[in-house]
């Protein structure tokens, strides 16, 4: 079978990456959402995850659970190693990603596809206060990483999502499907 790719979905905290993913599958049902593992208390809103302690994430780890993973913001996230077989299977995978770990998911993943989902400073802090996750000491550390380097070696599309979600949406999808000569 023809390997399929990994899109991976990368930007700053309150850039709205979950709500655009939701719209490329909405759009394209085929495109299966990655559900990553996160050292997050269960139910904190947004996207859905598989909320493990700090002590179960490092012994799924050790055993090889994950194909890709980080720490982040306090957190660890994990992607799993099932999604590697997915992909090799012919699936098209979509994931909510770390800017820091692509590099070693560039190694991972051949048909790497990556989205750098931007927004302006001032939206950035309106959505973070907005969906109440974080106190205004930890959205000052998030905004302070806003600005985080992408690595030079990896092709990235660059999506701007100030405006209304369907525009950033229709973007995504065409930078996903390019038209073919």
């Amino acid at each position: 079978m023809s390997n399929g790719r990994l899109i991976a979905i990368v930007g700053p905290s309150g850039v709205g990456k979950d709500s655009v993913m939701s719209g490329i599958i909405n759009a394209n049902p085929t495109i299966q959402l990655v559900r990553r593992i996160i050292t997050r208390a269960p139910d904190m809103g947004g996207e859905d995850y598989e909320a493990v302690t700090a002590q179960q994430f490092f012994d799924l780890q050790e055993d090889g659970a994950f194909c890709v993973s980080w720490q982040a913001h306090g957190l660890c996230y994990g992607i799993p190693a099932d999604v590697l077989s997915d992909v090799r299977n012919g699936a098209t995978c979509i994931v909510n990603f770390s800017r820091s770990a692509l590099t070693q998911a560039a190694e991972i993943f051949p048909e790497l596809r990556v989205l750098n989902i931007t927004a302006s400073p001032s939206e950035l802090v309106k959505r973070l206060v907005d969906r109440g996750r974080e106190n205004e000491n930890e959205i000052k550390r998030r905004l302070a990483q806003a600005a985080k380097p992408l690595p030079d070696d990896i092709d990235i599309t660059h999506i701007h999502n100030d405006g209304p979600l369907d525009e950033t949406v229709q973007a995504a999808l065409a930078a996903l499907q390019p038209v073919r000569a």
